[in-house]
């Protein structure tokens, strides 16, 4: 059986060791570790292993607090600490920008995290029936794996929706299209949680019935999406309280819906705003550009400065969201909103838009790619990027940097997904 020293971990959480000229991924093992594992794929510059048994452990190794971990893909790193955890997304941020951008910024920030459980306040769950194990499964899918999870509770969920999933079980279990109810998406809201349903098939009367008995039991608001996201509509209880969540530090409440996208941990979200806010330094008369706005969750902060915000964002619905939510808060006045492509930008239709003295940009894991190669010449004097992808920031970073001369002022890394290898990140961009 082969044995490795583990040098550090890669973008998946996975130890990488380095044997006779190639990179073998060593899954579970972590950083200072020796190991020994067994390959279960080989490529002529790499390989992917099994962890089959820890030598020398790290003193980061802990014993995963969930029974379930190994096995729900929910989670990646319960086993190491969850400072370690921290540190180790940190290098992979610091990793990713040299390897992949070759750029390093001057200053790199503090680690943010927040409380490491009960902290995922969205969640896909998927759902299956067992014709022949007598059951349906509600949960996380297996780790790598198409089926879900047998899992019963879940701690990195808000521990109220953590106790649904048994319920949620036995009702669909009740359906007459339990074979037709593949996913259910949970939205924890400062008023309501909501569940999202995906059908298949039409309800009948007696799945109505028990859908509105299981909402009045547990307290939740339930929609139904028939179709695509659009299709989506509230069912039970249809007047009731409204989901949104809040940035008390400005005074916001930003109403959503189950289909639109929101950050998952409410409190690191909350951090990341005031961080972003106070990288960028919005100050009243400047003209700010919010690129992949969303519905709000950094442009309504800004135009609480006294500043003039222009935000873009590819989805309609989000556009709508977002100009409800600046009339809602009495910020109407210093916010724009429009619908682009920004990922077919030019640096015409860039222009077009006007100059901006500084920008914000959230985008996607696909990054921003099309828009800062068309920043020109009089672009914003200060960039703040917002990453949930350490590889498309380092590439960007690298157009912003050689292309376009900006100085690569900061970066630091947020733990917004505990015991998950998810990355977020932000940097810091100035003119030279």
């Amino acid at each position: 059986m082969p044995i490795g020293i583990i040098e550090s971990l890669d973008h998946e959480a996975r130890g990488i060791a380095r044997q006779e000229g190639k990179t073998v991924f060593v899954d579970s093992a972590l950083p200072g570790e020796t190991v020994e594992y067994a390959s279960f794929r080989r490529k002529p510059s790499y390989e992917l292993a099994h962890l089959v048994r820890v030598l020398k452990p790290s003193v980061a190794r802990i014993e995963p607090r969930c029974p379930h971990f190994g096995i729900c893909g929910g989670c990646a790193m319960q086993h190491m600490d969850p400072a370690a955890q921290v540190a180790a997304k940190q290098r992979v941020l610091e990793n990713s920008l040299w390897h992949v951008g070759r750029v390093r910024p001057e200053t790199i920030l503090p680690p943010v995290h927040g409380a490491p459980w009960g902290y995922r306040h969205r969640a896909r769950l998927g759902v299956r029936r067992l014709v022949n194990k007598g059951g349906v499964l509600v949960g996380f899918h297996e780790w790598r794996s198409s089926y879900i999870a047998d899992i019963r509770t879940c701690d990195v969920l808000a521990p109220h929706v953590s106790a649904l999933l048994m319920p949620l079980r036995a009702l669909v279990d009740s359906l007459s299209i339990a074979d037709r109810l593949p996913q259910i998406d949970v939205s924890v809201g400062e008023h309501c949680t909501a569940l999202l349903l995906r059908i298949l098939e039409p309800l009948k009367t007696p799945d109505e019935k028990l859908l509105r008995a299981f909402a009045d039991q547990h307290n939740v608001v339930l929609y139904l999406q028939p179709k695509g996201p659009d299709s989506a509509y509230r069912f039970y209880p249809l007047p009731g309280p409204r989901l949104s969540y809040t940035l008390p530090e400005f005074d916001l409440e930003l109403d959503f819906r189950p289909t639109d996208f929101t950050q998952v941990n409410h409190a690191v979200n909350r951090v990341l705003v005031r961080r972003s806010l106070r990288l960028l330094e919005p100050q009243p008369g400047e003209r700010i550009a919010d690129m992949f706005c969303g519905l709000g969750n950094f442009t309504l902060p800004i135009a609480r400065s006294g500043a003039s915000v222009v935000g873009v964002e590819g989805s309609e619905a989000l556009v709508r969201r977002g100009r409800e939510n600046a009339e809602a808060n009495g910020l109407a006045g210093l916010v724009e909103f429009g619908v682009a492509n920004l990922f077919e930008c030019t640096e015409a239709s860039l222009a077009a838009l006007g100059h901006f003295d500084k920008m914000l940009i959230d985008p996607p894991r696909e990054g921003a790619m099309e828009l800062v190669k068309a920043i020109g010449a009089n672009g914003p004097r200060r960039i703040v990027y917002v990453s949930c992808n350490p590889a498309t920031l380092a590439r960007d970073a690298a157009v912003l940097v050689n292309v376009h001369g900006y100085r690569f002022v900061s970066a630091g890394a947020f733990n917004m997904f505990p015991h998950t290898s998810h990355v977020e990140s932000i940097a810091v961009f100035e003119r030279a």
